[in-house]
């Protein structure tokens, strides 16, 4: 039971990140060779869904 919690905590913390950072440089590496096209803003659109560049913080306690 802990196992599949240290695995999905695992998946949540080191895949996804990885996931969003791969997907926003082959994004950049498109554009660069190729300029805007709808393949690179569907790159940069599903990184942004993973992980937000410039996500508001939310303080809990101020």
């Amino acid at each position: 039971m802990i196992q599949k919690r240290i695995a999905q905590w695992a998946v949540m913390a080191v895949a996804v990140p990885l996931a969003a950072a791969g997907a926003r440089q082959l994004s950049h590496t498109l554009e660069s060779r190729r300029g805007p096209s709808g393949v690179s803003r569907m790159l940069s659109k599903g990184a942004d869904v993973l992980r937000p560049q410039k996500a508001a913080r939310r303080r809990r306690f101020w």
